[in-house]
């Protein structure tokens, strides 16, 4: 039985991912001084990156309308079941609006399934999931097993995001500009998390980059001890050679069968900020 992948904006998929799977993204809007675009619609990355060094500002950003949600939905055959990988709901109205789209259209079209899971992530914590999915709908997984499992795989997805820069946190009023300053001056880099519940926490503060980066691969061995089977996504905020290096280090120490890597899109890279990463893999003790 076919089944119908969907995810969001907030997802970062790499092109060798994207171009094996059969994939709606619906998309993020933002909104700048000089109007509102849609995230790779209107807008695309490199458009992205070049309208914030222009306007010197950041967008704010929003999550698709349950209409939108509706729309993509009516789009996919009524005999295909479909999942739909949402952005944590602790970060955007992604997740309601997309169960009110789907509510919308059961209305007319009961007999419809679709699932919406909470993924608790964002980014290349999406795009690992995705890979999942693609891995149990090659074993013929049926519909309600393959949403049993990914419901279990996203309690078992850790995230780990680590900033080069706080200009962001400030630019966007997250992080009061005189303790920004400090933590410039003191060359404070932040390394964060997803939690649990799929909010984003402060783990650790660790003064210098290439300490920082070193704190980031090491706290891999904290969540998983066996790697071999497993595989490492990754995303990175308009810094490739940076992140390939910081892969490298990663795949030298822990033996991951395979990795992901692509940039950050304009959701990660607004919070964020230049030179960004973020990775994601399953921790140990899953089925």
């Amino acid at each position: 039985m076919r089944i119908q992948l969907m995810t969001d904006g907030g997802a970062d998929i790499p092109e060798r991912l994207y171009g094996n799977l059969d994939i709606k993204v619906v998309p993020l809007y933002l909104h700048f001084s000089d109007g509102e675009y849609k995230s790779d619609v209107t807008l695309d990355l490199a458009g992205y990156h070049q309208k914030v060094k222009e306007l010197k500002e950041l967008p704010r950003s929003a999550a698709p309308s349950p209409n939108d949600f509706y729309d993509a939905y009516k789009e996919v055959d009524p005999s295909i079941p479909i999942i739909m990988l949402s952005l944590s709901k602790e970060l955007s109205s992604t997740y309601d609006n997309a169960i009110i789209g789907k509510t919308m259209l059961l209305e007319e079209e009961p007999e419809r399934k679709i699932e919406i899971i909470n993924t608790k992530t964002a980014s290349c914590g999406i795009s690992l999931l995705l890979h999942e999915a693609s891995v149990k709908l090659n074993e013929d997984y049926p519909f309600e097993e393959l949403v049993k499992h990914m419901r279990e795989r996203v309690e078992q997805t850790t995230t780990l995001f680590v900033l080069k820069t706080l200009e962001n946190l400030v630019l966007g009023g997250r992080l009061d500009k005189v303790k920004g300053k400090i933590a410039k001056t003191l060359n404070i880099k932040i390394l964060m998390r997803a939690s649990d519940e799929g909010a984003i926490e402060l783990a650790e503060k660790v003064r210098g980059d290439k300490k920082s980066i070193r704190r980031f691969v090491d706290q891999i061995g904290e969540y998983t001890k066996n790697a071999e089977e497993k595989i490492i996504s990754m995303t990175h905020c308009n810094d490739a050679e940076r992140a390939k290096q910081v892969l490298s280090d990663i795949r030298s120490k822990y033996s991951f069968k395979d990795s992901y890597l692509t940039d950050t899109g304009p959701l990660i890279s607004t919070y964020g900020g230049e030179g960004a990463l973020v990775i994601a893999f399953f921790k140990d003790n899953i089925k």
